[in-house]
């Protein structure tokens, strides 16, 4: 049977026929792929990038990109049997590939979602509020965030083929950054095979997604300013390729996520009968075997009370013991091969590292041999666990076995077990399993600067808990120190990380204007017709009503507290308001808003749909029995959404400034009000 050989995708075409270096199946160690011989040509792979890649990229909006990278998923998620048929062949087991694969499509999901919600129509996204940088309110400042007009080199990690490219790739796009992928070659495959459908979906603007099998070859050396790198991979890749000349001569970013001796720990106020020990067990043993312990985010440091660690210890080798190995094809295997030999080779290696300072506790020696035909010559390693002698001097401080091997230490008093957690200098994550909240409030704080992300594990929270080694699209996904202090996720911060930020000084009109924005001390536009009686094509950034007068008298006062129920001291005592630093009672700060909205609301059917939400509110002057009160209503942002209800109606989002003032021209209210507003029914 003929071998297939891999192939790149560089400037928009498939190259690659001669075979080169054999990749083999985790299960049984047959060649199953080649990588192929040809360089790829990255002078041309960038040159197609920085052209038909931006030139398609730029073409859309935030918005438009996001609706594209739904669609994206989508069509992934139909089509995911592939991606698990291949996947098998790393090793993975339906568990494992399930990360992996459904993993990276929920990412593009959730960036979908994210940026659906939070970015704006056009190009450019307005950092705020603008600061006044002078007395007369002629002069201002800002932030804007724009494209960086750069490429984005992802270099991945064989652990998570899939799921590795989707999470960079989401932002990436979402940024209009052209990325050059380059996989792990030992799973790389996988990755191929993925691009292989997201190319051929007809969804990605062509030269925003290009594939290298193989090495970089001069790649980096040919990068610019406005690019980036993002690595995932050893500290000691990672701090080679940092040093290219190019990317410090250029000062290309680097976003680093490196090796992570990441650490959970056993509480102390945690007995043997507690929920908790057992989610702590669970935890660990879960992440020695998901993935055959193949996770940057795993646990290599349980951190124990001395008083627990025979119970400990007896508990995770019950569970282990329940570990099935073997090709994951076989009904009731649990766990499957390393992804590669070489990767065998290289735990092996490391786990004797470890053992130089540990008492063995578990290696699998009990277990049965792997199930499935061919399997002896597959890439199988036991779950190994592991005793320090001496906890502070433990080589699982320095050396990390990349595979199902976890070291087990244990601490005397609480602030041992802090000391034992940063000796990892720097990871991507730590979990501290508690029912003590007032325990967790102090060592958050004196661990917390070493480490990206925190799980806080209790009864509480287990039923919903993600676990220990689960990176989220809505939170960051990096660490300090030895973890490569890069950061990646993050929610929209991923996308921002890859814009260029740029201050702006100038009057609030050109502020305004190139924010595409209404930004307060700008201009504004007095409609000769309500705002809220524009449909969302007609409306124009700046148009404002200026509403009629009201005069608060006591009756607001007591009637709204009627209504609401609220009838605090400053409202309704005139001796207790008379002590207090306003020297008088004064009216509700909800009584305001509403009498607000009373003053400049069209309360006729019209295109104004729903007001869905506040934004940025201040109450920022009292306001006492007899002020009187006038609004100022602006729109201030447009977002089209390019949606359309039940009856094929297109529909956008307006956000609206909202100032209060009162009769001397203070303003006592201040804030944004978010509406869906209808387009014209005509509109495509």
């Amino acid at each position: 049977m003929t071998v297939p050989t891999l192939q790149s995708l560089i400037a928009g075409r498939w190259i690659g026929n001669e075979p080169a270096a054999a990749l083999s199946c985790a299960v049984d160690g047959r060649t199953i792929y080649h990588t192929h011989a040809e360089l790829p040509d990255f002078a041309q792979a960038l040159e197609h990038a920085r052209a038909a890649g931006l030139r398609g990229l730029l073409a859309l909006d935030f918005q438009e990109r996001a609706a594209r990278l739904k669609a994206l998923a989508a069509y992934l998620l139909e089509r995911k049997e592939q991606l698990y048929a291949v996947s098998a062949l790393t090793g993975a087991t339906r568990t494992d590939g399930w990360i992996d694969i459904e993993g990276g499509i929920g990412t593009l999901y959730a960036y979908a979602s994210l940026a659906s919600n939070g970015l704006p129509s056009g190009n450019l996204v307005h950092e705020g509020p603008a600061v006044p940088l002078g007395k007369k309110g002629g002069f201002a400042g800002s932030h804007v965030l724009v494209p960086r007009n750069g490429v984005a080199v992802h270099i991945n990690a064989f652990n998570f083929p899939v799921w590795g490219m989707l999470e960079k790739f989401a932002p990436s796009f979402l940024a209009a950054m052209p990325c050059v992928v380059k996989p792990a070659t030992a799973t790389s495959y996988l990755t191929e095979a993925t691009v292989r459908l997201m190319a051929g979906s007809g969804i990605l603007p062509e030269g925003c997604l290009q594939l290298i099998i193989g090495g970089t070859g001069d790649l980096l050396d040919r990068l610019q300013g406005q690019d980036m790198v993002t690595f995932t991979g050893s500290a000691q890749t990672a701090a080679r390729l940092r040093a290219t000349a190019a990317l410090v001569r250029n000062s290309v970013p680097f976003n680093a996520e490196a090796d992570s001796l990441n650490c959970s720990i056993l509480a102390p106020d945690v007995r043997a009968d507690d929920p908790e020990f057992e989610l702590f067990v669970r935890e660990v043993a879960r992440e020695m075997t998901v993935k055959a312990g193949q996770k940057c985010t795993a646990i290599r440091r349980a951190i124990v009370p001395r008083a627990r660690l025979d119970e400990v210890l007896a508990r995770l080798r019950q569970t282990l013991q329940r570990s099935v190995l073997g090709d994951p094809a076989c009904e009731g295997v649990t766990m499957g091969p390393l992804a590669s030999l070489a990767q065998l080779d290289d735990v092996r290696s490391r786990a004797a590292e470890l053992r130089a300072t540990a008492d063995v506790v578990f290696d699998g020696d009990a277990l049965p041999p792997p199930r499935g035909e061919g399997v002896a010559g597959g890439a199988f390693l036991a779950p190994t666990l592991l005793l320090a002698r001496d906890p502070h001097g433990s080589a699982a401080h320095e050396v990390e076995a990349f595979g199902p091997v976890c070291t087990v230490m244990a601490y005397e008093d609480i602030d041992q077990a802090v000391d034992l957690a940063l000796r990892g200098r720097g990871s991507l994550v730590g979990s501290l399993v508690t029912h003590d909240p007032r325990l967790a409030a102090a060592v958050v704080p004196r661990i917390a600067a070493m480490h990206g992300r925190l799980l806080l594990l209790d009864r509480d929270s287990a039923a919903e808990s993600t676990g220990h080694g689960s990176p989220l699209p809505a939170l960051k996904h990096g660490g300090p120190g030895r973890a490569g202090g890069g950061e990646e996720l993050g929610g929209l911060r991923a996308v921002h990380h890859q814009l260029q930020r740029c201050a702006l000084q100038g009057s609030p009109a050109m502020l305004s204007a190139v924010a595409g924005e209404y930004l307060r001390g700008a201009p504004v536009i007095e409609s000769e017709l309500h705002p809220f009686r524009r449909h969302f094509d007609e409306l124009r950034i700046g148009e404002s009503l200026l509403t009629h007068r009201r005069t608060v008298s006591e009756a607001d006062i007591v009637h709204f507290g009627g209504i609401s129920g609220d009838y605090f001291y400053m409202h309704f005592d005139e001796i207790a308001a008379r002590d207090s630093e306003f020297g008088q009672r004064i009216a509700h700060g909800y009584f305001v808003l509403s009498a607000a909205a009373g003053l400049f609301v069209s309360p006729a059917p019209g295109p104004v749909l729903a007001n869905y939400g506040l934004d940025n509110l201040r109450f920022t002057k009292p306001v006492a029995i007899g002020d009187t009160i006038q609004a100022r209503l602006t729109c201030k942002r447009k977002i089209d959404r390019k949606r359309k209800d039940s009856k094929g109606v297109g529909q956008g989002v307006v956000a609206w400034d909202v100032e209060v003032r009162n009769q001397r021209g203070e303003v006592v209210a201040s804030y944004d009000i978010l509406t869906l507003v209808a387009k014209r029914a005509t509109q495509d």
